[in-house]
């Protein structure tokens, strides 16, 4: 297999790249006649409700088919064999011509899997694939694979593909999806997997290019349910936005589990041991019991007003009642588990329905107003109040933190003294709103909440870095899951929380999937194999028994360690060269001094800028802490002082594992102090 570039001009033109120009052309005339066609639909003025149904269908149409500047409307080729060849043109979208015939077909359609999928050894009626390479939204060139002689190796335009320089937010793989991602992304809407996937395996893409698939297979379904994508914090989300629109995917929920749970505003931060304890799972039976224990029994009879007269519900009755719904609320019974919102309402309607028999027994006929009407009377409601009193959420926490004997109640059998005097606030808030709480207490308040009342879920969620939540952020998501499906991204080797598991089992039992099948990623596609494998020397003490990442690609001179004295001098000389080559660049250091080698970099003229959490990205060169760099890539990564990010945190090598494996082309590592052992001896 050879790649086709340009023809020069004093060579005859390669004909099938004129055609394959000609065939561009037409795609993108016929995906323009597609926008103008949906422009033109008209409303016909049925009623209000057509019309709006109309106008947001046609909107969602024209954001699925908007021009993405320099995306060419295909990437590939796939030509079956025997007598009367059928040829496909595989892109991002499904582009048809007046008459309805396919130009090009959705990567995500069942014909377009050959193309992913289709080897010599198995051609899957495959005789010739082909990729294209573009540059400005010319196609430039092409190359082919002839699966029916045996040719099936990755050629240059894929290596291209895979190695082009990234600048900028991260962009979709669907030109590239190997075998092995291909079988991740095309599983079924009703199983859930789990995705441990080394550095550069790619399975940030993979869960997110199987929302794009199951969204497409699937849409009637999941446009009632919704996707949602939890990212780690902002600045991952941030990197990651235009993936799905790329695809024509524009309605996904994009969020961190900060923003699911920010039920109150966090000012405050949890000491390290106070931060464990409540993402302990031990913490939601705490909850439950401080929520549920406020029910009380009733002391005596209640007289229920209705259509002009009152009845009498005697106290045994009224026992009976409580203790039916306190039951269903526990999940003694084969009924729907029952929010504690929604019992107070059923009490309240249980009353009434009790006066309602008895005045129907007595040959009356109340309407099922006035039934409704007594359930919210003032002697209903005053019952309630004082048996199955109303709460929020917050307040809950709040007074579960601030009540020591209420805490003591709640906790007894589940946590000690100790534990419970890291949770008591020693001096209560004025109010529940002027509490600092930290994002540990938001997940309480949030899993409070779900304890009150039923929290929306989605028909698919994809949960990247799932290997550093808490088994109470499992809880959040797994509440926003509903009958739905799971896609769970992480690495073992990655996890920097101090409720870090050693497999995935305590993780997935927290979302609610405790059978999910964990499938591996093993072969790095975008990271060297001379990077690949220096931060592996890493995983015997991180992760023991995890198999270690193999790159597809070698790069010599991609790693280059430098012992320094002094930071300022070797990092922005390094800096300085790299800038030197397009792509982008991180400097990735330990948190508390970002500050110092952004002014260096600045200094030495070098437009550097600090990344942070909910603020826009460094255009170029961006100053990464290294607490905010899972997920993301670069071309070049400069690690300054690796030992000072080591000594950040009690699971400092799990955090330099995850910078060493940022680079998608070169690694420079400077270190003024000692490296770990078992990086110490490689020569630079």
């Amino acid at each position: 297999m050879s790649p086709v570039a340009p023809s020069e001009t004093d060579l005859p033109p390669d004909p099938v790249l004129a055609a394959e120009r000609a065939h561009l052309a037409r795609a993108l005339d016929c995906l323009s006649e597609m926008r103008v066609a949906a422009t033109a639909v008209t409303d016909a003025g049925v009623d209000a409700w057509a019309s709006e149904r109309l106008g947001a269908a046609r909107a969602e149409r024209l954001r699925a088919l908007a021009a993405d500047p320099g995306v060419p409307p295909f990437f590939g080729r796939t030509d079956s064999g025997g007598p009367v060849p059928e040829t496909f043109h595989i892109g991002r979208r499904h582009v048809r011509d007046d008459a309805g015939d396919p130009v090009v077909i959705d990567w995500r359609a069942p014909m377009s899997r050959p193309f992913y999928q289709a080897t010599a050894a198995d051609p899957q009626g495959v005789a010739r694939r082909r990729r294209f390479g573009f540059a400005d939204g010319e196609l430039t060139g092409y190359e082919d694979e002839r699966l029916d002689t045996g040719d099936d190796g990755p050629g240059e335009f894929l290596r291209a593909e895979i190695e082009r320089p990234r600048s900028g937010p991260m962009r979709d793989i669907v030109a590239t999806i190997q075998p092995d991602q291909d079988d991740i992304v095309r599983a079924p809407l009703s199983e859930s997997i789990c995705v441990q996937g080394a550095p550069g395996t790619g399975k940030t893409a993979v869960g997110l290019h199987r929302a794009a698939y199951l969204l497409y297979t699937h849409g009637g379904q999941l446009a009632r349910t919704g996707v949602l994508v939890v990212g780690p914090n902002r600045a991952f989300l941030r990197y990651i936005e235009q993936v799905l629109p790329t695809l024509g995917e524009v309605d996904v929920a994009q969020s961190t589990v900060a923003d699911l749970t920010g039920r109150v505003p966090v000012r405050g931060v949890d000491e390290p041991a106070t931060a464990v304890l409540k993402g302990d799972v031990r913490m939601a039976d705490v909850l439950r019991r401080a929520l549920w224990g406020e029910i009380r029994k009733p002391a005596d009879d209640v007289m229920v007003p209705l259509a002009g007269r009152r009845y009498r519900v005697p106290v045994e009755r009224l026992k009976r009642y409580v203790d039916d719904l306190r039951r269903r609320a526990r999940g003694d019974d084969d009924q729907q588990l029952l929010h504690y919102a929604a019992g107070r309402e059923r009490l309240a309607m249980l009353l009434a329905g009790d006066a309602r028999r008895q005045k129907e027994a007595a040959g009356g006929s109340p309407t099922d107003a006035e039934t409704r009407r007594a359930a919210r009377s003032p002697e209903v409601r005053a019952f309630c109040d004082e048996v199955w009193p109303s709460r929020d959420a917050a307040g809950l926490v709040a007074a579960l933190f601030a009540d020591a004997a209420l805490l003591a109640r709640a906790a007894r059998g589940v946590l000690d003294d100790g534990e419970q005097a890291l949770l008591h606030w020693a001096t209560p808030p004025r109010s529940v709103r002027s509490a600092r709480w930290t994002e540990a207490d938001a997940v309480l308040v949030d899993e409070a909440a779900g304890l009150l009342e039923r929290t929306q879920g989605f028909g698919h969620v994809v949960v990247d870095e799932a290997q550093d939540l808490s088994p109470m952020q499992c809880r959040a998501v797994a509440r926003r899951l509903a009958a739905g499906s799971l896609t769970v991204l992480g690495d073992l080797a990655q996890a920097t929380s101090p409720w870090s598991a050693a497999d995935w089992g305590q993780t997935l039992a927290g979302l609610g999937r405790p059978d999910t099948v964990v499938r591996p990623l093993t072969r790095g596609y975008r990271v060297p194999a001379e990077v690949l494998d220096y931060a592996n020397r890493l995983l015997p003490v991180i992760a023991p028994g995890l198999p270690a990442a193999t790159a597809v690609r070698g790069e010599p001179g991609s790693l280059r360690i430098h012992p320094i004295t002094d930071l300022a001098g070797p990092l922005t000389g390094v800096v300085t060269e790299l800038a030197a080559e397009p792509g982008s660049i991180g400097v990735v250091c330990a948190d508390d001094v970002v500050g110092e080698v952004v002014a260096l970099l600045t200094a030495a003229g070098l437009p550097a800028a600090a990344l942070v959490d909910d603020g826009e990205p460094p255009a170029r060169i961006a100053v990464v802490p290294a607490t905010l760099a899972k997920g993301l890539e670069f071309d070049a990564v400069v690690v300054g002082d690796p030992a000072a990010i080591v000594a950040a945190e009690p699971r400092g090598l799990h955090r330099l594992y995850v910078v060493l494996t940022r680079a998608v082309s070169t690694l420079v590592v400077l270190h003024r102090d000692d490296l770990p052992a078992q990086l110490a001896d490689v020569p630079g």
